[in-house]
């Protein structure tokens, strides 16, 4: 059932990383129930370190960051556990019987209802930084898109296209198997029937990518020079936030409509892709699945009951 949540298909890393704040019992909880707890406590530190290694920020900045991060994970585990903790609970009923495309696109409606309520906390603090970025990080933040994009190549576009294929296999398969337990020769062979028809492109969507991140660039940079030459804070405010919320909205939904029109075909072939595969599992993989979803429930019921990790002192000294 968690499956929809977490696509088939690859996608930017900044939506991977969101995702593994967000869904954590899906995206940080899949080596076992305990890796829940620990990689919730880790993710604000580990969570700056993946920021700062784009925008090389400075002491303030740091600071600034720090704190914007303490504050979004106390609302994330006081708002946002006990809710994604529910969903888990609904997800056993569910796991164990039938399930339609519709359904799984259902749930990964779900998701992206919750990934906007994440971007939307997050958007105040992000306003404030975007005013704060200087010339300087922006050539470093190109230069590590750039970084990412050859490292995107070499797992996604392999020059062979048998070994692309068996690779994208290979990754959707890991997934389905990380919840429901090793699948047999006659699941893996639907599988790879089902994964051969996608429409996916790996080309088209570094395309896409390297779009949204000239945006980025491209937004950052009109900041930086109305920060440097503007006054009215009041102004230059507005125009953050109003950058911000529409890179936010392109982190899910692309811009362009041809794009868009792509990725829409992309969640119902998964949604399929996921229906199918389910509906060919046996009751005892169904209840393996079920025993999983109950782990990473009774992991985030325990994170939303305790006292959340704070980034200062010597977790703050570590990370620069």
């Amino acid at each position: 059932m968690l499956l929809s949540l977490v696509p088939a298909g690859p996608v930017s890393k900044l939506r991977r990383i969101i995702g593994r704040v967000l869904l954590l019992a899906a995206a940080l909880g899949l080596a076992g129930c305990s890796m829940v707890r620990v990689a919730y406590d880790q993710a604000p530190k580990l969570g700056f370190w993946w920021i700062d290694g784009y925008l090389d920020f400075d002491e303030a900045q740091s600071a600034r960051v720090h704190e914007a991060i303490e504050r979004w994970f106390a609302w994330h585990r006081r708002s946002q556990l006990p809710e994604v903790a529910g969903l888990l609970a609904r997800a056993q009923r569910e796991i164990v019987e039938p399930v339609t495309p519709a359904a799984m696109c259902a749930w990964a409606a779900e998701a992206q209802r919750r990934l906007g309520l994440a971007l939307d906390e997050a958007l105040p603090a992000a306003a404030e930084l975007m005013l704060t970025i200087r010339p300087e990080q922006l050539r470093h933040l190109e230069r590590r898109f750039r970084k990412n994009e050859d490292e995107m190549r070499e797992e996604f576009l392999q020059p062979d296209p048998a070994e692309r294929r068996a690779e994208s296999f290979e990754r959707t398969l890991k997934r389905f198997e990380n919840l429901y337990g090793r699948l047999d020769a006659p699941q893996r062979e639907l599988l790879a029937r089902q994964s051969a028809a996608s429409s996916f492109d790996a080309e088209r969507w570094l395309a896409e990518r390297r779009l949204r991140q000239r945006d980025v660039l491209q937004a950052l940079a009109t900041l930086s020079s109305a920060a440097r030459t503007g006054d009215d804070r009041d102004a230059l405010l507005l125009q953050a936030r109003s950058a911000a919320q529409a890179l936010a909205a392109q982190a899910t939904r692309s811009p362009r409509a041809d794009y868009r029109a792509h990725q829409e075909r992309l969640m119902q072939e998964n949604c399929a892709l996921a229906a199918a595969v389910h509906n060919a599992t046996s009751r005892a993989q169904r209840e393996a699945a079920r025993a999983r979803l109950k782990g990473w429930e009774d992991d985030l019921r325990l994170l939303a009951a305790a006292p959340g990790t704070r980034l200062g002192g010597a977790a703050a000294a570590d990370s620069r």
